[in-house]
């Protein structure tokens, strides 16, 4: 916002367009020079994001603790993500996410995405478990409940921003810390 002189309520806005990152932001950039009546290119905007976004990202809290946790107790843990490689891999590795994880299946280096029942698989597979015995945790209700279950995974979702829409998982977290009780069950 700094460097391009960007007014109030730009980053709010760019959140809801942004849709938690479910939106391309090819998309919001011209839609948030139009509504807020920018002097600004779109295409320039977008440059600027995709040099910095991933400068500093900051892992979602206690992600860190909980994980490590995890690994403490031996469980194995994957990671299933939607995006390109090349940035679904450094946010992980510079939120310091990476190290405490077994596997990582990121859609576009593998041709699947989530829902699809075939990349919940693959994760499955590669780590080497079993679906009834896995918890998939995540905030999406399509991507993280509905999908993982259709292949027999567990599914607690975090509630961080789409809500649930007929979707059933099987545990609603308050927080990351949260999973830590799924271990119990």
């Amino acid at each position: 916002m700094e460097r391009h002189g960007l007014p109030g309520g730009y980053a709010e806005r760019f959140t809801v367009l942004d849709d938690f990152g479910y939106r391309p932001k090819r998309e919001v950039l011209p839609q948030l020079v139009r509504e807020l009546g920018l002097p600004h290119d779109p295409e320039v905007l977008l440059a600027d994001f995709s040099e910095h976004s991933l400068a500093a990202p900051v892992p979602m809290p206690h992600a860190l603790d909980v994980l490590q946790e995890l690994r403490a107790r031996g469980l194995r843990v994957g990671v299933v993500t939607n995006g390109w490689v090349e940035a679904q891999t450094t946010c992980l590795e510079r939120t310091g996410l990476a190290p405490l994880t077994d596997d990582v299946v990121i859609s576009k280096g593998v041709g699947l995405s989530k829902p699809a029942p075939a990349i919940y698989e693959l994760a499955l597979a590669r780590l080497g478990v079993n679906a009834a015995d896995t918890w998939f945790v995540g905030d999406s209700p399509r991507n993280d409940v509905w999908g993982p279950q259709q292949v027999g995974l567990r599914a607690a979702y975090l509630p961080t921003g789409h809500g649930l829409s007929g979707e059933r998982p099987d545990a609603v977290l308050r927080d990351l810390r949260d999973v830590l009780r799924l271990m119990e069950r």
